[in-house]
């Protein structure tokens, strides 16, 4: 497996951060942050065979380390990745290459691009919120919260298999979880939102088999990770894989925007 890494291209100009600062590279295209770089330069080897499907990546200290940049960059990279489909995050295991997805470009239509506002602001509070609530829960989790978790997962896992609707299990899932942080307001403020807080009941476009037939085993996999860490009662691990899994559809939905709003990229793509 490779675990090689490479520098930041020669031809790209850019400036050490003191620390603390922002970073922000220049290139021909303009202004993009660090994080973007470094996603695409793996995302490109990825593409052209220099990383392979089943293949490790640099631990998140090695990514550090070679890059010269903060946690904070690689962690954000590596979401991109995940997004995107070519990676996958095993906790405790490392971040392996996926086979390369083969798909249309996520281009959203006039009223889903309105749309996507509202489901970012959506999942900005989200992340916020359930990332704490998943620690909480892997604090005070019971037996029944456990098996409830369960159930939902299942009943996704089925419903998945025969081609119904999970939309209804994804939110049981999440609400499980809030509920077993034993503070009634975690699960009163999802239940105000109920299946509006999952983005694909709102954004079909780019969640059909055509586009991405893995992205609900992907979902399923998130969630997995997530009961995992309830379940062994760790709360560091357990807002990680909650912060991983909502920053992905974030991310997600921020390529569709961008692709949307720019026709020329999703052509290119």
């Amino acid at each position: 497996m490779s675990t090689q890494t490479s520098e930041l291209p020669q031809s790209t100009a850019f400036l050490l951060p003191t620390e603390g600062s922002a970073l922000r590279i220049k290139t021909s295209r303009g202004s993009r942050s660090l994080a973007n770089l470094l996603s695409e330069e793996f995302e490109q080897k990825i593409r052209q065979g220099l990383l392979n499907e089943g293949d490790k990546l640099p631990t998140e200290s090695e990514l550090v380390r070679s890059y010269d940049v903060s946690r904070t960059v690689v962690r954000e990279a590596l979401s991109k990745l995940q997004a995107s489909g070519l990676v996958e995050t095993r906790h405790g295991i490392g971040t392996f290459v996926l086979p390369a997805p083969v798909r249309q470009s996520p281009v959203l239509n006039a009223h889903e691009l309105s749309e996507s506002v509202d489901v970012l602001a959506v999942l900005e509070l989200r992340i916020s919120l359930e990332t704490e609530a998943a620690g909480l829960a892997a604090q005070r989790r019971q037996t029944a919260h456990l098996q409830a978790m369960r159930e939902a997962l299942q009943a996704f896992e089925h419903n998945f298999a025969l081609g119904n609707e999970t939309v209804s299990h994804d939110l049981a899932f999440h609400l499980c979880i809030a509920q077993a942080t034993g503070n009634r307001y975690f699960q009163e403020i999802l239940q105000h939102f109920g299946t509006l807080l999952i983005p694909r009941n709102r954004i079909t476009s780019i969640h059909t088999p055509a586009r991405d037939p893995d992205y609900l085993r992907r979902v399923n996999r998130e969630h997995e990770e997530i009961y995992a860490a309830i379940e062994r009662q760790d709360a560091d691990s357990a807002r990680a894989a909650m912060r991983i899994h909502l920053t992905n559809s974030r991310e997600r939905l921020r390529l569709a925007q961008r692709l949307s709003q720019q026709p020329e990229l999703g052509a290119a793509s």
